[in-house]
Protein backbone atom coordinates (compact mmCIF):
# COMPACT_ATOMS: atom_id res chain seq x y z
CA UNK A 1 0.00 0.00 0.00
CA UNK A 2 1.00 3.10 -0.36
CA UNK A 3 1.36 6.26 2.05
CA UNK A 4 -1.76 8.77 2.36
CA UNK A 5 -1.23 12.00 3.82
CA UNK A 6 -3.60 14.97 5.02
CA UNK A 7 -1.89 18.25 4.65
CA UNK A 8 -3.09 21.78 5.56
CA UNK A 9 -2.74 24.68 3.24
CA UNK A 10 -4.76 27.77 2.82
CA UNK A 11 -7.51 27.29 5.52
CA UNK A 12 -8.63 23.87 4.13
CA UNK A 13 -7.35 20.06 4.29
CA UNK A 14 -6.74 17.53 1.61
CA UNK A 15 -5.79 13.83 1.68
CA UNK A 16 -3.01 13.42 -1.17
CA UNK A 17 -0.71 10.24 -2.46
CA UNK A 18 2.97 10.21 -3.79
CA UNK A 19 2.16 11.41 -7.64
CA UNK A 20 -1.34 12.88 -6.84
CA UNK A 21 -1.50 16.98 -9.14
CA UNK A 22 -3.74 18.55 -6.34
CA UNK A 23 -5.16 22.47 -6.93
CA UNK A 24 -4.87 24.42 -3.55
CA UNK A 25 -5.20 27.88 -2.81
CA UNK A 26 -2.96 30.41 -4.23
CA UNK A 27 0.78 30.11 -2.88
CA UNK A 28 3.86 32.56 -3.24
CA UNK A 29 5.67 30.20 -5.19
CA UNK A 30 6.83 30.00 -8.81
CA UNK A 31 6.35 27.53 -11.03
CA UNK A 32 8.95 24.48 -10.88
CA UNK A 33 9.85 25.70 -6.75
CA UNK A 34 9.78 22.69 -4.65
CA UNK A 35 7.75 23.23 -1.22
CA UNK A 36 6.81 21.61 1.77
CA UNK A 37 3.30 21.55 2.99
CA UNK A 38 2.15 20.95 6.87
CA UNK A 39 1.47 17.81 7.89
CA UNK A 40 -1.42 16.51 9.75
CA UNK A 41 -1.67 12.70 9.32
CA UNK A 42 0.36 10.12 8.05
CA UNK A 43 -1.09 6.96 7.39
CA UNK A 44 0.78 3.22 5.45
CA UNK A 45 -1.15 0.10 5.46
CA UNK A 46 -2.23 -0.11 9.25
CA UNK A 47 0.58 2.50 10.55
CA UNK A 48 -0.85 5.92 11.74
CA UNK A 49 0.80 8.69 12.73
CA UNK A 50 -1.46 11.48 14.19
CA UNK A 51 -0.49 15.68 14.64
CA UNK A 52 -1.16 17.07 17.36
CA UNK A 53 -2.06 19.67 16.08
CA UNK A 54 0.71 18.96 13.25
CA UNK A 55 3.77 16.47 11.93
CA UNK A 56 5.57 19.12 10.72
CA UNK A 57 6.29 19.68 7.22
CA UNK A 58 6.36 16.20 6.04
CA UNK A 59 5.05 16.47 2.49
CA UNK A 60 6.93 17.78 -0.31
CA UNK A 61 5.37 19.13 -3.24
CA UNK A 62 6.59 21.06 -6.80
CA UNK A 63 4.45 24.20 -7.74
CA UNK A 64 3.19 23.20 -11.30
CA UNK A 65 1.50 26.40 -12.26
CA UNK A 66 -0.85 29.02 -11.24
CA UNK A 67 -4.04 30.25 -12.60
CA UNK A 68 -7.30 31.28 -12.67
CA UNK A 69 -10.64 28.70 -11.62
CA UNK A 70 -13.67 28.47 -12.99
CA UNK A 71 -16.04 31.34 -12.96
CA UNK A 72 -18.66 31.28 -10.20
CA UNK A 73 -21.60 34.11 -10.99
CA UNK A 74 -23.35 35.09 -7.99
CA UNK A 75 -26.60 35.93 -8.05
CA UNK A 76 -28.56 38.77 -5.34
CA UNK A 77 -32.41 38.99 -5.93
CA UNK A 78 -35.31 40.36 -3.73
CA UNK A 79 -38.50 39.82 -5.28
CA UNK A 80 -41.05 42.33 -5.66
CA UNK A 81 -38.68 45.33 -5.15
CA UNK A 82 -37.03 44.80 -8.59
CA UNK A 83 -33.39 44.22 -7.29
CA UNK A 84 -31.39 42.06 -9.12
CA UNK A 85 -27.38 41.96 -8.78
CA UNK A 86 -24.74 39.28 -10.82
CA UNK A 87 -21.33 39.10 -10.02
CA UNK A 88 -18.80 36.99 -11.13
CA UNK A 89 -15.11 35.78 -9.88
CA UNK A 90 -12.46 34.07 -10.70
CA UNK A 91 -10.59 32.32 -7.87
CA UNK A 92 -6.88 31.92 -8.12
CA UNK A 93 -5.10 28.69 -7.82
CA UNK A 94 -1.99 26.65 -7.46
CA UNK A 95 -1.65 22.99 -8.66
CA UNK A 96 0.85 20.81 -6.87
CA UNK A 97 2.34 17.94 -7.39
CA UNK A 98 3.36 15.87 -4.90
CA UNK A 99 6.30 14.28 -4.77
CA UNK A 100 7.44 12.52 -1.55
CA UNK A 101 5.45 11.55 1.94
CA UNK A 102 8.33 11.44 4.56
Amino acid sequence: MSKIAVVKTGGKQYKVQEGDTVKVEKLLAGKGEKIKLDTLLIAEGAGLELGQPSLGEKVEAEVLDTAKGQKVTVVKYKNKTRYKKTVGHRQLFTALKILKIA
